[in-house]
């Protein structure tokens, strides 16, 4: 694995190093020693998977609030994302500032997200793939949104008219969700 820091505290981008021959490759995607010695979380209590039928699909921006507050490593394992990550600690110098990356199953980039983060991404293909291991169980009366296109933000999606879930399209902007909880 290479692990590079990104732009926003505390989130890694994670390269495979792979072995290939004539057959294809063989990459670690975990490793527990390695983990640790990054001071990333070494223990992932669920793993699930988004299928995305459609290019455009936007999930998010999404959190958990205290105490089910995860951190999340991300992985487009089919097709392609636009992954939107912000930053919503509070006591961060980095409060607000959010951060995109391009996941895809070429790349097979994985992304670590420490808890303190909302995170969302839109589908660049069709019939997409997102596995995703937390650190935290899924609690859905701790689930919280931003909106997507909170103009506080700015976040430059790729597709303006996204195919969205009524939920995450009646989420609220960044300032009535951090006022909210």
């Amino acid at each position: 694995m290479i692990v590079r820091q990104t732009q926003l505290p505390d989130v890694v981008l994670i390269d495979l190093d792979p072995v290939s021959d004539e057959r294809g490759f063989f990459g670690r995607v975990f490793c527990e020693d390695d983990f640790a010695c990054l001071g990333l979380p070494v223990r992932f209590v669920q793993s699930s998977l988004s299928f995305n039928r459609f290019c455009g699909t936007l999930r998010g921006l999404h959190y958990a609030a205290n105490p089910a507050q995860e951190g999340k490593l991300v992985q487009c394992t089919r097709g392609a994302i636009f992954d939107v990550i912000v930053d919503i600690r509070h006591s961060s110098a980095a409060f607000g500032r959010w951060e995109t990356f391009e996941l895809t199953v070429q790349n097979r980039r994985m992304l670590y997200i420490p808890p303190g983060f909302a995170h969302g991404f839109q589908t660049l293909a069709d019939e997409t793939d997102v596995l995703y291991s937390m650190t935290e169980p899924y609690q859905p009366g701790l689930a919280r949104g931003i909106r997507w296109n909170d103009a506080s933000l700015g976040i430059p999606w790729p597709r303006l008219n996204p195919i969205l879930s009524e939920r995450d399209a009646a989420l609220p902007g960044l300032d009535t969700a951090m006022a909210q909880g």
